[in-house]
């Protein structure tokens, strides 16, 4: 990936003044970090990356996660609410790797379908969520990366994080499928664009990441001209 290339085709003085807020959804392993990156250096935006280095309890939690997915979920959930709050106090454009939303509609659900997480944290954990909604500013557009759950195992192993090498296939199948659920209800939310990444290759397709970059763009047009600008 040529980042100064494409920053010579989205040239900063292009970019409108109008603060924009573009979330990267997706299953674990699809490519988040690397198109939040992408975007985020193209269009000189602040970037916000999922809390994985440091993250007190994502070892524990994938050695046993019925002990630690509660502690996990209200980790993530206050994170990404820490976020928000960045983002809304801070002017200017920005790109988040992964939506506060996802946490709630995704992996919450899923972990206490598999038994992972009680009725009791479960309801306590929803709670939570609700008292944060008011405060939340939905992005301005999500863009939903998806692939087969064998492809998101695949890249996993790829990366080579270490607590990540014992992710169950069935673990990402129930995720993908909370995932396909939740996007035909996410445009309630905001727009929601779909790359289906077994079919476009975002890392080395220079077409396809101008393709993403300038629809991009145009959204953030299309909101700046809205606003007055």
């Amino acid at each position: 990936m040529n980042v100064n290339t494409l920053k010579r085709k989205f040239p900063k003085k292009d970019c409108p003044s109008t603060p924009f807020f573009v979330s990267i959804a997706g299953n674990i392993g699809v490519g988040k970090s690397m198109i939040t990156t992408m975007i985020g250096e193209v269009f000189g935006w602040q970037m916000h990356f999922e809390p994985v280095i440091n993250n007190p309890y994502l070892e524990d939690y994938y050695k046993d996660m019925n002990r630690w997915s509660f502690h996990l979920q209200v980790y993530f959930l206050s994170k990404r609410f820490e976020v928000q709050k960045i983002i809304l106090d801070n002017p200017g454009s920005a790109v988040q790797d992964r939506t506060i939303y996802e946490d709630v509609e995704i992996f919450a659900p899923t972990l206490h379908r598999r038994g992972c997480m009680d009725d009791r944290d479960y309801e306590n954990y929803r709670e939570v969520f609700r008292n944060m909604v008011t405060f939340l500013q939905p992005p301005d557009l999500i863009i939903y990366m998806k692939c087969k759950p064998e492809t998101a195992l695949d890249r996993v192993k790829q990366r080579g994080r270490g607590c990540e090498t014992d992710i169950p296939l069935d673990f990402l199948q129930d995720l993908h499928l909370a995932y396909e659920d939740w996007i035909e209800r996410a445009p309630a939310l905001c727009p929601v664009r779909t790359i289906d990444t077994e079919k476009i290759n975002l890392r080395d397709d220079r077409q396809a990441q101008t393709d993403l970059l300038g629809m991009i763009r145009e959204f953030h047009i299309e909101k700046h001209e809205r606003n007055g600008g």
